[in-house]
């Protein structure tokens, strides 16, 4: 099969053998996405060395012990636990001290025409959830997770930095539960996207004005820069709350004493589950048609990583039909 592998510092797509772990389900994958954990890392973030991608939608080719799966369309969660430890126990394999992830830690990716997960992580797509939205699942959950660590009710202000794809999930997402939302970004082209299919989400282009002296109750940070806690810091009110969602490949600075004299309080939110987001995309409540840039073969998937690095540019999503 082919794979868009990255290993030891090289990026290529492969002929690799079809996974044939026997205890794993195998998925046919029809499209993934590239996201900017992706590009990082191709930079060097994580220290990941394999085939990429964990935005997917597939049919289910084999599927030990489950035999309903096959030939179902799914999604699947990223995260692989050991299945003993308390955290997997309780159903939330997302903070198993020894799990895989698929694309990111210690398992092969989406980005190929075959992957494997177990078939617990497998979950059937709605007939009326296209291939196209049914890869946005992942990023979505991860927007949506963002209400697992802060409490964001109707009268939250909530302000969102980083205009790229996943912040303006966030935004599509938080909007459904606080009016008093502010999307912030650099670029015009997709803060516009605030404001498609009827949104109606608040936009202000970076640099923020100097007279703006409103503080937010919450800040999300989604920028993928190391820039993006200063403003955050610079945003968010005295025992408020930040969120950090970027990832990215570098070590930022920030005033620590800021932190302590406002006592603001600092979580991370990184994956969220999948049921959520899809029925967000089922029932019609988050669109994301108008975030794809453009469509290309995995066997274009080096030019596809690249394309999805220009600036402006949304999602990219690689097909193997």
């Amino acid at each position: 099969m082919k794979a868009l592998r990255f290993v030891e510092g090289r990026l290529w797509v492969s002929a690799c053998p079809v996974p044939g772990h026997e205890s794993d389900a195998l998925v046919r994958v029809i499209k993934s996405g590239i996201c900017n954990t992706d590009l990082e890392i191709a930079r060097g973030y994580a220290g990941f060395d394999g085939t990429l991608g964990h935005e997917f939608v597939g049919i289910v080719e084999k599927a030990a012990g489950s035999p309903e799966l096959i030939g179902k369309r799914v999604v699947g969660e990223i995260n692989v636990g050991c299945g003993q430890c308390d955290r997997c126990v309780q159903g939330d394999s997302r903070h198993c001290p020894s799990r895989t992830v698929l694309g990111i830690v210690g398992r092969d990716g989406a980005h190929a025409e075959f992957l494997q997960l177990p078939a617990r992580n497998l979950i059937e797509v709605p007939g009326n959830v296209s291939d196209d939205a049914a890869v946005f699942v992942e990023p979505l959950a991860a927007a949506h997770g963002i209400a697992e660590r802060a409490n964001i009710a109707a009268e939250t202000s909530v302000a969102v930095i980083g205009d790229g794809k996943l912040g303006l999930l966030c935004a599509f997402v938080l909007s459904l539960k606080t009016k008093d939302l502010l999307l912030i970004g650099k670029h015009s082209e997709k803060l516009a996207h605030a404001n498609l299919n009827g949104r109606g989400i608040d936009v202000m282009k970076y640099p923020i004005p100097e007279k703006f002296d409103k503080k937010f109750d919450v800040v999300v940070e989604a920028s993928g820069s190391e820039s993006g806690f200063a403003t955050a810091l610079d945003l968010v009110r005295p025992l408020g709350t930040i969120v950090l969602k970027s990832t990215f490949h570098g070590t930022p600075t920030w005033a620590a004493s800021r932190v302590v004299v406002d006592e603001i309080t600092i979580v991370g939110s990184r994956c969220g589950r999948f049921t959520p987001a899809l029925d967000l995309l089922s029932f019609g409540e988050v669109r994301v048609d108008d975030l794809i840039s453009e469509e290309m073969r995995l066997s274009d998937g080096v030019a596809a990583m690249a394309r999805a690095a220009q600036p402006g540019v949304l999602k990219i999503l690689l097909s193997n039909t």
